[in-house]
């Protein structure tokens, strides 16, 4: 018995000796056969003609590749190959996994080619239907996974030593074109080391690039600089311009209480920004740092709040959550620090009206925000910055004290100018505040800003309603605007709506509210002094002659409503009236509701508010005038 076991086993091994030595000595036809078959598939599938000159193994490890083309169907060539050299792992190559230890390559070009709507790789995103496609479709997998995933795929197929050789890649779109060559990259114990060359348009750069990817330690380092590098590709693509002198990324990937965890760090240099939507002029960032730790959960990404920014002399930890589709959780806590910090580190072209200004004392900050564009109603919004003995000891560019005396104003339109004049006694259609009929005065202040008096230049539950709105309609099309947000934006500021824009205005507002800069009274009497009421029609004065012919001492509680009304749309007045001239009836709703609000004031009776008769304005000024027998819309100009 024990004899036919040893005969047996000894009859296995002579077996798989065999074995071993025919898959070894036919190991490259197999390799071809097993190739060309996959191949085949790929071609029917997806269109493509793939073609290779040899393919081979060279000793137990070691697989070469030469001549390599994959071109789509009737369109450009995708990629070309002249010639690779992969040192796998044995093992893992055994167990079915692919590991590159070493690689070796000349000649790889990739161009991705779009004509009009035709491009040479929409192959790559056509839906994969089918037993094993749809086994290792990981779209529905969570955030967690979908990460692992392609950290495994990065760390088990780049190589721990290697040298590429004349590496292009190619972007064209019509006649827009970007390209990248490297002329050698070197790998070596995990470090690398190369010179990029882009080309964009008529813009040649030179990157210098260092770094480290260790799959053993998991870790990723890259290393990035140039002069005044420019970003290629997002100009055209997004309109924007991000420059930088160097940049530097690193990040471990870790495992906490069985959650996948990126810590690392980024730094930037020189860091420059444009896009039109964020502000009119480059911003200048300088130098910026994140020390961040990601948590990578199922169903979200979160920034948690031991990470640290620090930008220029700011530090502060946010924390950051998104949920899918799209839940955004942010907040900022920072207890006391110097006013300095804050103002010393605003971007130059960002905030241009507080460049130079100098301060002392100290600031806190709380911010918070949840947002979810499935329910914008449900929108939380809170902004406190707190000051604590602060104050302004020298202002920068621009005098932020200017109102509390008479001052000149320019008007714009389409953001050129066209009107400029003082505000105050030597022009001589300045209203003084206390000239201000009390009804047109409570009027205003009831239809736009009913708190002016009594808050200290913002209205959080309207900021938030009017960030509501802009989710829901996708862009900025309400601002929540107080009386004091409106005048800075009129007197300080451009008309154009941008991030930037808004930001600026939000400080500026603080620093005159919180300073008491100017007196709520006399920033009233500013702004019914250069509101546009009207096709070129500034201030009460010159609005009270053109649409009823009189002074506004002389005006009716409906006329004074009616004013009040036209303000957020001036020049869209006669959209109120019908041809004949008269109120429409939908703008009765509107004059219920101030008149109500006014009684409840006390400045008219409730019978007064009830009794509210638009039939009462009548267009007897210059206004009038549009509405003619023949319908004619031509807008008057002002006689003044």
């Amino acid at each position: 018995m024990k004899r036919i076991l040893i005969y047996t086993g000894a009859g296995l091994l002579v077996c798989l000796f065999l074995l071993a030595g025919g898959l070894w000595i036919f190991r490259n036809r197999i390799l071809n056969r097993l190739t060309e078959k996959k191949i085949a598939q790929v071609e029917q599938r997806y269109g493509l003609d793939v073609h290779y000159e040899s393919l081979r193994f060279e000793g137990t490890g070691r697989l070469s590749l030469g001549g390599l083309s994959v071109v789509p169907e009737g369109r450009d060539t995708l990629l070309t190959l002249r010639s690779a050299a992969f040192d796998l792992g044995f093992w893992q190559l055994l167990k079915g996994n692919v590991e590159v230890r070493n690689v070796y390559m000349d000649g790889l070009t990739v161009s991705f080619v779009k004509e009009n709507q035709t491009a040479n790789y929409d192959f790559l995103f056509r839906s994969r239907t089918g037993g094993e496609e749809a086994a290792q479709d990981h779209s529905h997998a969570g955030y967690d996974k979908r990460v692992q995933l392609v950290l495994d795929g990065v760390f088990r197929l780049l190589p721990s030593d290697g040298r590429l050789t004349n590496l292009r890649i190619r972007e064209r779109k019509d006649s827009d074109s970007v390209s990248l060559f490297v002329p050698e990259f070197n790998i070596d114990h995990h470090r690398f080391k190369s010179r990029l060359i882009f080309v964009e348009g008529a813009r040649t750069q030179h990157w210098q690039t260092e770094g480290e990817i260790n799959a053993d330690e998991r870790r990723v380092s890259v290393g990035i600089q140039a002069p005044d590098l420019m970003v290629p590709y997002i100009r055209r693509r997004l309109g924007a311009e991000v420059s930088f002198n160097r940049l530097y990324l690193s990040f471990t990937q870790q495992k906490e209480n069985g959650k996948l965890v990126l810590s690392g760090k980024t730094e930037v240099d020189g860091l420059a920004v444009f896009h039109r939507r964020l502000s009119p002029e480059r911003i200048n960032l300088d130098e910026g740092e994140l020390d961040f730790h990601l948590n990578v959960e199922p169903h979200a990404l979160e920034l948690d709040s031991a990470s640290t920014v620090r930008f220029n002399r700011l530090q502060f930890h946010p924390y950051l959550r998104l949920e899918p589709p799209a839940h955004l959780i942010a907040s900022i806590h920072k207890p006391s620090f110097p006013a300095e910090e804050l103002f010393g580190s605003l971007p130059h072209g960002l905030f241009e009206n507080l460049e130079g200004i100098r301060v002392a004392g100290n600031l806190s900050y709380d911010f918070g925000l949840d947002a979810d564009l499935a329910c914008p109603d449900s929108l939380q919004f809170h902004s406190d910055l707190r000051p604590e003995h602060f104050r302004i000891l020298g202002y920068g560019t621009t005098n932020l004290s200017k109102m509390s005396e008479e001052f000149e104003y320019t008007a714009y339109e389409d953001e050129m100018p066209v009107r400029t004049f003082p505000v105050g006694p030597s022009w001589n259609h300045f209203l003084p505040l206390d000239s201000v009929p009390q009804l047109m005065r409570m009027a205003v202040l009831q239809s736009e800003d009913g708190g002016f008096f009594y808050h200290q230049g913002f209205l959080p539950d309207a900021i938030r309603q009017a960030m509501a709105y802009d989710l829901k309609a996708r862009r900025f099309a309400r601002g929540g605007s107080t009386i004091s947000m409106q005048l800075v934006k009129n007197v300080f500021l451009n008309r154009r709506k941008n991030i930037a824009r808004k930001l600026e205005e939000a400080l500026i507002v603080w620093l005159i509210e919180q300073n008491r800069l100017t007196s709520k009274e006399r920033m009233f009497e500013v702004y019914l002094n250069i509101a546009e009421w009207g096709p070129r029609i500034y201030g009460l004065l010159e609005a009270s002659e053109f649409y009823f012919g009189k002074r506004p001492s002389q005006l009716t509680l409906e006329e004074c409503i009616y004013l009040a009304s036209i303000i957020p749309k001036p020049k869209h007045f006669r959209s109120s009236f019908d041809a004949s001239g008269r109120l429409k009836e939908n703008q009765e709703g509107h004059f219920r509701l101030v008149a109500r609000r006014m009684a409840a004031k006390g400045v008219i009776s409730e019978e007064a508010a009830e009794g509210i008769d638009l039939s009462r304005v009548v267009l007897t000024g210059e206004a009038g005038k549009c509405f003619s027998d023949s319908l004619s819309l031509a807008a008057p100009q002002p006689a003044f």
